[in-house]
């Protein structure tokens, strides 16, 4: 008897079950290998308590990346107590906040990564089975696979948006150490200028007890009146006034260098050392103020947060193009015939036309040109004030040093007259403590001064402006 013409031949259905165990086989096997690719999940519990090192760490700028401003690796040695550089060696390496944004830089480096990957493909299969059954009739599939194609005209354009973020992530990461190293350098400053404030405060101290004492006793002795000692009473409570002061604020000074350097409160922090700061030629700064500017990290970063997002623009105008996606299929009907095709799927841009989001990265193109217009004229700005404030740290402190000469000249008149029996003690003790204030007022300045050398430093970025001999 003959067979039905749509059904199958004895020889042909032995073949087509083994064709389809084996790509089922197959698909098995590819299955497999994709899993077997897949990354896996690792548990990283979160710490349950503080940590801090016991002790000063050794820091070295080996794995450190970019150039950080006058600050080259070199031998660090913190058992005789931490120097000027030494400092700030230690907090670009330890501090807990750049540890943080180092991450960060690295998520920017996987989003790239992730960029630079093309989608999948899609694959689908669909089984059919009959209601019914009688000679003839079998399941029905259909199994395709589909690609969708805008993602390859867009991958360019994306992979150089991810490279520019990249960039820009660095560079914010450099800008961030610089500012720490900066602030380590402040504090460093700040300390250095207390502890000196601090025997100049305590021989002051010392001064005015005598004097109050001297003037005491006369007064018990009946040659001065209540009112006459009351004045000294005044300036010896007053001299314990900005010891206290002074004390709070190293407390502070002290707390923030061991938070920024990364370190347990309790851990000893001895500074060795003055600010090491050599005095910048200002003319020479503002005359190349550009080129520093334009060298910058900050300013590196926001150039390549624009070129990302120029083209991030370039990816919203390719998504004009209608969003095309191109498929096989390999079907069979209930009736066991078999088919084979391509399919098209094509959006027509006719409401949207991504016009929306072409719109919105455009505008945002925009606002990033004139940030990065506004940071430069905030650099030119900046360094302008900063050197100004230099011209005139720099007359004062000439002023103040020119008048210790004097008081120091006048006191030794009075200390030799004392000793001559030409001067009592309070016309010495007045003029020991006018030529106090006076160093106490040069401690100021100074520190003033370094202050501003270590702002301009971090806004033009090294010392090849500055003089070779230093303050």
């Amino acid at each position: 008897m003959t067979a039905p013409a749509h059904s199958l031949s004895p020889w042909r259905a032995p073949r087509l079950t083994t064709l389809f165990k084996l790509s089922t086989l197959g698909a098995i096997c590819a299955l497999g290998a994709a899993l077997g690719a897949c990354a896996t999940y690792h548990a990283a519990p979160l710490p349950g308590a503080p940590s801090f090192p016991a002790t000063v760490p050794h820091a070295a700028l080996d794995g450190i990346e970019g150039a950080l401003p006058a600050l080259a690796p070199r031998a660090f040695d913190a058992s005789d107590g931490l120097d000027f550089d030494e400092v700030a060696t230690l907090a670009v390496v330890n501090n807990p906040e750049l540890r943080i944004a180092r991450s960060a830089a690295g998520v920017s480096a996987a989003q790239a990564f992730a960029a630079r990957l093309l989608p999948d493909p899609q694959v689908s299969l669909t089984r059919d089975f009959p209601d019914v059954t009688g000679a003839g009739i079998t399941s029905a599939f259909v199994a395709g696979a589909s690609y969708a194609i805008n993602a390859l005209i867009t991958h360019a354009a994306t992979v150089d948006a991810a490279d520019a973020d990249v960039r820009q992530a660095r560079g914010n990461l450099l800008w961030q150490e610089w500012q720490v190293i900066a602030q380590a350098r402040l504090l460093y400053v700040r300390l250095d200028a207390a502890q000196r404030r601090r025997g100049l405060l305590e021989r002051t101290r010392t001064l005015m007890a005598e004097r109050y004492r001297r003037t005491g006793e006369a007064l018990a002795a009946g040659l001065l009146t209540a009112d006459a000692v009351a004045p000294h009473l005044a300036a010896l409570q007053d001299v314990e006034r900005q010891l206290h002061d002074l004390e709070r604020q190293t407390n502070q000074a002290d707390s923030d260098l061991h938070a920024l350097l990364g370190l347990s409160p309790d851990t000893a922090l001895r500074l060795q050392g003055g600010p090491a700061l050599p005095p910048f030629d200002t003319e020479a700064v503002r005359a190349g103020a550009d080129g520093r500017l334009a060298a910058r990290p900050d300013i590196a970063a926001l150039r390549e947060g624009y070129a990302a997002q120029d083209a991030r623009l370039r990816v919203a105008l390719l998504g004009q193009f209608p969003a095309l996606t191109l498929g096989v299929q390999r079907s069979r009907d209930t009736s066991n015939s078999y088919t084979r095709g391509f399919g098209i799927t094509l959006g027509l841009p006719v409401f949207n036309g991504n016009r929306g989001e072409i719109a919105v990265q455009n505008a945002t193109r925009d606002k990033l040109r004139a940030e990065y217009q506004q940071r430069l004229n905030a650099g030119v700005s900046d360094i302008a004030r900063v050197t100004a404030e230099q011209a005139i740290s720099l007359r004062q402190l000439a002023g103040i040093d020119a008048a210790i000469v004097q008081l120091e000249a006048s006191a030794q008149r009075v200390h030799a007259a004392w000793q001559a029996g030409n001067a009592d003690a309070l016309a010495l003790a007045s003029a020991q403590a006018a030529l106090l204030a006076k160093q106490g007022e040069r401690i100021d300045a100074m520190q003033a001064l370094q202050e501003q050398r270590v702002g301009l430093l971090t806004l033009t970025g090294g010392y090849d402006a500055a003089l070779k001999e230093h303050a």
